[in-house]
């Protein structure tokens, strides 16, 4: 693109700040949190509408009863042309209610409101892309289609099916999940996560009249749990958390059944290979109990793979066409780019630029978030990545 398109690119969009508020704002007050989707038929309704108004069709799919997730292509979509993956979500930490008490609000260059920085400001950024290429009548060499899901704050449990089908047929996936940080960092590795839990069975008996008769679990919980922090490797970075832990019956009982559960941060697939198989192959020292583990890696880990490299390369050379200096980032945390990086390229962190992701002071940045826009916009006319 030349610098004079992207100039005029980035002064469409800075244009629409008004339609970046309303939008941001129609979606925060539609309360979605992830544990009731049965509340969240107005949340859609914004979105399809917003879609539908930039020339996409859009459907629901999922299964009855369970989170609905939107599936958007363009009306007048070109068969032969390679598909590129706009991913969002549109639950929320946040239960109903929250609006009372932290209302959405805009206070000069700042909006403030539950799930506006993660996520519902980046899926207003989709729509003013999406409507700057409609306007300027600008070619897409690779058709973005649009996939926003209801359950990625718990896990993408029922969504992460069509996230991999439809990564494994996308030339790339851009995902607009927030940026990291006061510079906006764009997320061009993320870590991968785990979940354990760890269940150790014993003999129950009196503590004072027969101690020697029973086998504590929680005596030998206490050895796994040493285990587990052994693993840390900060070096590496490795994380491996006990984060609760229960057990016993009374305390004259020697304890016959205890459980752990485990949080595990890892940089690599390699390195969540490993302590998978490591973490399912302790054995017990307490004699007389016997241990059951269950879990793994559950989002593999986002890779600074080649072409994860060459699609940041393309962002920094469009952020150089817009003026605007990019930054990148690992992140400890996960997102469904984890699951799109094992299959395309992904390059994650392109929504709104602010702070307060599951926080109370949850915020985003109008101009800045504006200008990532503008990116996305520029990102989404680029021609196919190469393999």
């Amino acid at each position: 693109m030349s610098a004079t398109t992207a100039s005029r690119v980035l002064d469409h969009i800075k244009e629409q700040a008004s339609s970046l508020t309303s939008l941001t704002r129609a979606l925060v007050e539609a309360e979605s949190p992830s544990a009731q989707p049965e509340i969240h038929d107005e949340v859609r309704r914004v979105l399809r509408l917003a879609l539908a108004s930039v020339g996409y069709d859009s459907r629901e799919t999922g299964v009855p009863e369970k989170p609905r997730h939107v599936f958007a292509v363009p009306a007048n979509r070109p068969k032969s042309k390679p598909s590129q993956l706009l991913l969002g979500h549109y639950d929320t930490v946040w239960p109903v209610g929250t609006l009372d008490s932290r209302p959405f609000s805009v206070n000069g260059n700042v909006i403030h409101g539950p799930g506006c920085f993660d996520m519902k400001g980046g899926l207003a950024q989709i729509v003013l892309a999406l409507r700057a290429i409609r306007e300027l009548e600008l070619e897409t060499h690779v058709v973005p289609i649009v996939f926003v899901n209801a359950d990625e704050e718990i896990g993408s449990r029922t969504s992460t099916r069509y996230i991999r089908w439809l990564a494994q047929h996308a030339n790339r996936v851009l995902v607009m999940e927030p940026a990291l940080g006061d510079r906006g960092d764009i997320k061009t590795e993320r870590k991968g996560i785990g979940r354990f839990t760890i269940t150790v069975y014993g003999k129950a008996a009196h503590a004072g009249l027969d101690p020697e008769g029973g086998a504590s679990a929680i005596l030998e919980l206490s050895h796994v749990i040493q285990t587990l922090f052994a693993m840390n490797d900060v070096e590496r970075g490795i994380t491996v958390n006990v984060g609760t832990v229960d057990g016993g019956i009374q305390p004259n009982v020697i304890a016959p059944h205890s459980k752990a559960v485990v949080d595990v941060r890892v940089p690599t697939v390699a390195a969540g290979d490993e302590i998978e198989r490591t973490i399912h192959s302790i054995e017990p020292l307490v004699d007389g109990v016997r241990l059951h583990v269950d879990g793994k890696i559950g989002r593999p880990s986002m890779e600074a793979t080649p072409r994860n490299r060459r699609l940041w390369t393309l962002a920094k050379q469009a952020g150089e066409q817009l003026g605007i200096e990019l930054h990148e980032t690992r992140a400890g945390g996960g997102s469904d780019g984890n699951t799109t990086s094992q299959f395309t390229a992904t390059l994650d962190g392109l929504g709104p630029v602010g702070d307060g992701a599951h926080a109370v002071h949850e915020h985003l940045l109008i101009d800045k978030t504006l200008e990532r826009a503008a990116l996305l916009t520029m990102l989404l006319t680029a021609p196919p990545m190469e393999d």
